[in-house]
């Protein structure tokens, strides 16, 4: 069982070593799911730059997080900031229903 305080990375993405990562722990996700979030990362790095990580927090919100290292020029915070609202509108049933899943599948919550 995870704790209140701990992030769960779902999944990933470095625009500096051109790799992604997707949890093991979420393996059970449909495959077309999976793909969807491979994109939506790979595709935020190669925009925006730096490194794109989705995780849930305690609560089981799905939270958006991006970062760059200092010496990164090419970086686009305003944009990841814009992007991330994009995101958050254009896919908002496939998070909502990703925090269901982390809630009843991770977090033990009962489904009304």
């Amino acid at each position: 069982m995870y704790s209140d305080d701990e992030k769960v990375v779902l999944c990933g993405a470095s625009a500096y070593e051109q790799k992604y990562y997707f949890n093991q722990d979420f393996s059970s996700l449909p495959q077309s799911v999976q793909d969807e979030l491979h994109v939506m990362c790979v595709m935020f790095t190669v925009e925006i730059g730096g490194i794109f990580t989705l995780w849930f927090d305690g609560e089981g919100n799905l939270q958006f997080e991006t970062e760059a290292v200092d010496a990164d020029a090419m970086y686009d915070e305003i944009g990841g900031a814009l992007k991330i609202k994009q995101l958050q509108q254009d896919k908002q049933e496939l998070l909502q229903s990703l925090e269901l899943y982390y809630r009843v599948f991770f977090l033990g919550e009962e489904c009304l």
